[in-house]
């Protein structure tokens, strides 16, 4: 990415969106102003979230889950998501295995996704160590995208529940050095985009010296939009998956 002026991510080829991330407030660190972008271009959007975040705060799970998903209920009117989908798999200890990717899986499915975004997963990141629940969720994504599109893999889901098999043709996660496209999210994108993770109004009142949304969004989308050329901008590293395979550089010589 240094020295490059990243290219826009071709929003012209998808008209809908799988978003996949753990937690209640995973989508609003920066990626749902460039959801906001969208929606507003008249691309359908959707969220699964894996757990309800019921490990999040120090009130009961209960209480907390019921909490945090009224919250992403309206982060998500805040951008113009009108399809949110919150699974029951516990919250802190999220497993990374064949239940986690058949119920992604089945998401993919139902949705039929042109681009699906996923969490990254690796242990490492520019911000430190990531968490546990994310790496699991990035993971069984990458897995259930490919099991999605083949008949063989949870069957049941073709022959019982009218599911038929969907091939997806971008895989998004979010982009840092290794960023490929970018979204320019410049104006009333990023403040739709603050609005959201201001929706997370007790949750965030509940971290120790969270800065506030308006502080801080702004400044990273002005960081990434610099690589961009614009104002404001938020990264991915895209993947097109229809795309035929690179031959290696010195194949090519």
């Amino acid at each position: 990415m240094a020295g490059m002026t990243l290219p826009p991510l071709p929003e012209e080829t998808f008209r809908r969106v799988l978003c996949v991330v753990a937690h209640p407030d995973d989508m609003e660190y920066g990626t749902s102003a460039a959801v906001a972008r969208w929606t507003a271009r008249g691309i359908e959007v959707g969220y699964l979230l894996l757990t309800r975040g019921e490990a999040g705060m120090p009130n009961p799970p209960e209480e907390t889950a019921r909490l945090r998903v009224a919250e992403q209920e309206a982060a998500c009117a805040a951008v113009g998501v009108e399809h949110l989908t919150v699974l029951t798999h516990p919250d802190g200890v999220l497993v990374y295995g064949l239940d986690l990717r058949r119920d992604i899986c089945r998401e993919i499915r139902r949705v039929r996704p042109d681009a699906v975004f996923g969490a990254g997963y690796e242990v490492l990141t520019p911000y430190g160590f990531d968490q546990a629940d994310h790496r699991a969720a990035g993971l069984a994504t990458l897995d259930a995208i490919r099991d999605a599109g083949n008949r063989w893999i949870f069957p049941e889901q073709v022959e019982h529940e009218g599911l038929e098999p969907h091939s997806v043709r971008w895989y998004l996660t979010p982009g840092g050095e290794d960023a490929t496209h970018g979204v320019d999210v410049t104006g009333e994108p990023l403040r739709r985009g603050v609005a959201s993770l201001e929706a997370h109004a007790a949750y965030l009142a509940a971290l120790p010296d969270h800065p506030a949304p308006a502080d801080f969004l702004p400044e990273f989308a002005a960081m990434s939009g610099k690589v961009m050329g614009v104002e404001h901008a938020v990264l991915f590293r895209a993947h097109d998956l229809q795309a035929p395979p690179g031959l290696p550089a010195d194949a090519q010589e």
